[in-house]
């Protein structure tokens, strides 16, 4: 105990008090001079635990009022189901795309006021000055950027920023491994082309992201859904087991970090066993590493690809999450596959305009990149739990969610046969928009579960359209 900060020392303090019902629901907590009389600290120690306890749910700031112990919450929700390590159901390469067409094609006739559908951050989450003023010096660094040719990879710059920033996730890369794209979904792209043709199998996660089955599909390849779980993402078991039924598996598309829709962290022995499954098996691994940057703390987590020592795994990552989702910047370290996709990109859309590029390296190349990213991640944790308490609050008994230690979504598991199409319909009326289990998979087994947006900041307004999400839950 002595070891820790003394705001945290006297939060743990109250917070055994609040716990024992010595301080009860809604009593007034020990004005900021009585803590500073009471325990001789500052009146910086005694704010410090005051908004720590606030944080954490245990007071609530009245205005002019001082503070006061919330009312218990509800208790939280239980984990989302965990699947069977079982054999996969055959893979399979058309649907998705009608599906989500269909689904986008319904939002379309509502006008949609909270958009809790979109696993992206609000407008004002990102640093538009900053990279403003930073576009303003690289153009009058160097004017000729809009009327020059840009270089085949990308901006120099950029690239050895990224290679930089790469080594927190324990990625060593010169930047001449990195080529700059548009957006991860490209870079996913031009991974499976690259290693794939149609017809070919390719294993991802189940549920897995929309757009990655849009892709297979386009790309006439069949997706080989294996089972993953919202504590520690993809079963390398249930793969093993798959592979010995589909002996031609091409690759396997993973997001390791705060996956998507599940919210789920790869534990690092399970990413160092599937990087050397896939390796052992002469299987490509491809790893999107889209949402790593946005954990609830600065500890940094691994890539799988920090366990590559052939080249067998293939890292696309994007911008568009924690930096500027209107810029589309991606990237790619394809390893052994580096030649293919570069001569691919350039088939494909040639080189990235360049004067972003410049922008986006002169500001992640700073300081104030590193205090942005806290700010963001602080942002976030506190839209996530607040998010998960009032889901645990508003929605049906039953409701089943796994919080997530980062990223911008939650998945969560409607009770008994409740169907999320309806509940997107219903909703959309209300002008809520949520994005519905059938859009994650090319099956029926997530037809119960949603995915909703963390993005937006918790407002009055955005509490009474989770209590009505709530209410409609209930009814479907």
């Amino acid at each position: 105990m002595d070891t820790l900060p003394l705001y945290r020392q006297l939060a743990i303090h109250y917070r055994q008090a609040i716990d024992a019902g010595t301080l009860a629901p809604g009593s007034r907590m020990p004005s900021l001079r009585a803590l500073m009389d009471r325990h001789a600290v500052s009146l910086s120690t005694a704010l410090q635990t005051c908004r720590h306890l606030e944080r954490d749910g245990y007071l609530e700031a009245r205005p002019r009022s001082g503070y006061f112990v919330r009312q218990p919450r509800r208790p939280a929700c239980e984990p989302v189901s965990e699947p069977a390590v079982r054999l996969a159901e055959p893979a399979r390469y058309v649907g998705i795309q009608e599906r989500v067409t269909s689904i986008i094609a319904q939002g379309k006739q509502y006008p949609v006021q909270f958009n809790l559908a979109a696993a992206s951050g609000a407008c004002e989450l990102y640093p538009a000055e900053a990279l403003k003023q930073a576009t303003i010096r690289a153009l009058r660094n160097d004017p000729s950027v809009l009327t020059s040719s840009a270089p085949p990879m990308g901006s120099a710059a950029l690239r050895s920023v990224l290679a930089e920033r790469a080594l927190p996730s324990r990625i060593v890369l010169g930047r001449d491994d990195i080529i700059i794209t548009n957006g991860c979904i490209e870079a996913l792209n031009l991974a499976l082309r690259a290693v794939a043709q149609a017809g070919d199998v390719i294993a991802v996660e189940s549920p897995t992201y929309y757009g990655l089955l849009q892709i297979l599909e386009a790309l006439g390849m069949k997706a080989l859904e294996i089972p993953s779980s919202a504590q520690s993402g993809i079963s390398v078991e249930a793969l093993e087991l798959a592979a010995q039924t589909y002996r031609d598996i091409k690759a396997v598309v993973v997001v390791p970090n705060f996956q998507n829709p599940l919210g789920a962290v790869m534990p690092d022995e399970s990413k160092a066993r599937l990087v050397a499954w896939c390796e052992a098996n002469a299987i490509p691994l491809i790893e999107d590493d889209t949402y790593s940057l946005l954990g609830s703390t600065d500890t940094p987590l691994s890539a799988a690809k920090a366990w590559d020592r052939t080249g067998n795994v293939i890292h696309c990552a994007s911008l568009h999450k924690t930096l500027a989702p209107g810029m589309r910047l991606g990237w790619i370290s394809a390893g052994r596959w580096h030649e293919r996709v570069a001569q691919l990109k350039h088939a494909q859309s040639r080189a990235q305009e360049v004067l972003l590029q410049l922008a986006v390296a002169d500001f992640m190349g700073s300081s104030a990149y590193e205090r942005y990213l806290r700010r963001l991640r602080l942002a976030l944790r506190d839209q996530r739990e607040q998010m998960i308490e009032a889901v645990a609050t508003y929605f049906p008994e039953g409701t089943r969610l796994t919080p997530p230690q980062g990223g911008l979504i939650l998945w969560v598991e409607l009770p008994g046969r409740a169907s999320s199409e309806l509940l997107f319909e219903r909703a959309m009326r209300e002008g809520i928009a949520i994005a519905p289990g059938q859009m994650f998979s090319n099956s029926d087994r997530f037809d119960s579960c949603i995915r909703l947006s963390c993005g937006l900041p918790y407002t009055r307004e955005l509490n009474t359209a989770m209590r009505t999400l709530g209410s409609l839950a209930a009814e479907c």
